[in-house]
């Protein structure tokens, strides 16, 4: 294992001893005391002196990896009673728990010196705005002077610098590894942390150890249905972020109703403290009036309890500002002062959320590059987009996935664009035409009514240079769907891709062929 790809940890952090770890996750003692100094439930990336964690997986047990785990220096294996017959073989002491994925947090949590409880910690859930929500906590926390850490889908960043690790994850890392990432920011002078909860993360209690200062719920949607069975099963996991326990208080967006219901429990209970956010008359924060500030910015009008507030920031829509008023009030909640916050929102940046492609040229195209890929995304995106000039959408959708939504991100597309270009996202797997032809299916039903021209185009490079090959300067062009991401996940390997880049590269080659007289 390369550096670049091995898991994070701190540089120094105290060894916890076996029988202290199988006190805390509730399994019988081992026969002697070793020191433990590390957890991984990868065997690969198994040091000396560490715990394996012996994980259930879909085609086979994780502690039929043990004896690999043991010739990398691991002292003691962590399974449940499946694996504990898998890992008889092994000179080592194995510790036997039911719940498994509940006792490597704990675990976790005791090896790397419990480290959220030395950091305020801010955590964010939500289908959508859960990367944007971040970095707006990220850019508030910084204006107020403290050193803050995110962990999400666009990477881990301690302050402006990347923190480089394998990711177990695409948005929140197995328990070991966040953990372990938790101490690292600690160590390296880190006061707060945010980061984003996945439905997947809560399904499989990778938080389960962490001390909460303040949670978020922005919105419900429709994702993930390839992992969760339905939808009420999707928003089970999500509200389990607002377990009594979890967290001192709570920001929900109460305008949605998934979170009205996050709010009615919390209420039911009386904790966390519940503040809530949205348009009604009786919230703690109240978005009032939205405007446009500039070509690429909004400003609004919030009532924090009644008393009035500006709150600007450099991105569009009402969907972001939603974000900002969340992300407002949970930094007040962790002290932030408003004056701060809203110097730290006002200027925030969010790779490959709204992003703008600066390209050359008087006749150049305004091109926003987002992450948009469910339904409810896409139409936010545009609806943000839209305006006097023409609107042309591209997008595909990923493969393995919900293939249910597929349908409705070409309906949400066709309803609000003028041009339609279905291409390919991340299609995996599956082949790349059949997945266009569930989404084309949604946008040419739409069409009929929207008038829409709805477009098939082999490649995403190809589909990007035919929307640049439509536009001119008063034109947008929003390029959907995987927005920071810098490779294209095919069937057998990941190649080099960035939308950013794609755009940059075919209107450069546009212009150039214009230049000398060529149709481009």
């Amino acid at each position: 294992m390369s550096e670049s790809a091995a898991p994070i940890r701190p540089e120094s952090s105290a060894p916890v001893g076996l029988d202290e770890i199988a006190r805390l996750v509730g399994a019988a003692a081992p026969a002697s005391s070793i020191a433990v100094s590390g957890i991984t439930a990868d065997s690969r990336a198994v040091m000396p002196g560490w715990l394996y964690v012996g994980l259930p997986g879909l085609r086979t047990h994780g502690a039929r990896f043990a004896l690999q785990a043991e010739g990398l220096g691991a002292v003691a294996v962590l399974t449940d009673p499946d694996g504990a017959a898998h890992a008889s073989d092994v000179g080592l002491p194995v510790l036997v728990v039911d719940d498994l994925r509940a006792a490597m947090a704990k675990a976790s949590a005791a090896i790397f010196g419990r480290p959220s409880e030395r950091l305020a910690m801010l955590g964010v859930t939500g289908t959508n705005g859960k990367t944007t929500t971040v970095a707006l906590l990220h850019a508030g926390l910084a204006a107020a002077g403290r050193t803050a850490g995110t962990i999400g889908t666009i990477g881990f960043r301690l302050g402006a610098e990347p923190l480089v690790s394998s990711r177990s994850t695409v948005t929140t890392p197995d328990s070991p590894d966040l953990q372990a990432l938790l101490a690292v920011m600690a160590e390296r002078g880190a006061d707060a942390v945010a980061l984003e909860v996945s439905s997947h993360a809560l399904a499989q209690q990778r938080v389960d150890a962490i001390a909460f200062d303040v949670v978020a719920f922005l919105n419900l949607g429709r994702d993930h249905l390839d992992f969760h069975r339905d939808l009420e099963v999707y928003f089970e996991a999500k509200a389990r972020l607002f377990e009594p326990d979890r967290s001192e208080a709570a920001v929900v967006w109460v305008d949605d109703p998934a979170g009205r219901t996050v709010a009615d429990r919390i209420r039911a209970v009386g904790r966390p403290r519940l503040i809530t956010a949205g348009t009604g008359a009786d919230v703690d924060y109240r978005l009032g009036e939205v405007w446009e500030s500039g070509r690429m910015g909004t400003a609004a009008e919030v009532f924090v309890r009644d008393e009035r507030v500006e709150l600007t920031i450099a991105l569009p829509g009402r969907y972001n500002m939603i974000d900002a008023v969340v992300a407002l009030a949970m930094l007040e909640a962790v002290g932030v002062a408003r004056g701060d916050a809203l110097r730290g929102l006002s200027g925030a940046q969010v790779p490959g959320r709204m992003e703008t492609v600066a390209l050359d040229g008087d006749d150049a195209p305004l091109v926003v590059v987002d992450f948009a890929h469910t339904p409810q995304a896409v139409t936010a995106a545009l609806q943000a987009l839209k305006g006097p000039g023409r609107l042309i959408a591209v997008l595909g959708c990923g493969g393995d996935r919900d293939a249910d939504k597929r349908p409705l991100m070409g309906s949400a597309a066709a309803s609000l664009a003028d041009v339609v270009i279905v291409t390919d996202d991340n299609p995996r797997s599956e082949p790349p035409e059949a997945i266009r032809a569930e989404i084309l299916e949604g946008a040419r039903e739409t069409a009929e009514t929207s008038g829409a021209a709805v477009h098939d185009v082999v490649g995403r490079g190809a589909a990007i240079r035919c929307a640049l090959e439509q536009a001119d300067g008063r034109t947008v062009v929003a390029v959907l769907g995987k927005g920071h991401e810098r490779g294209q996940i095919l069937a057998d390997r990941i190649v080099d891709f960035d939308d950013r880049v794609e755009v940059r590269k075919a209107w450069r080659e546009l212009s150039e062929s214009r230049s000398h007289g060529g149709r481009g």
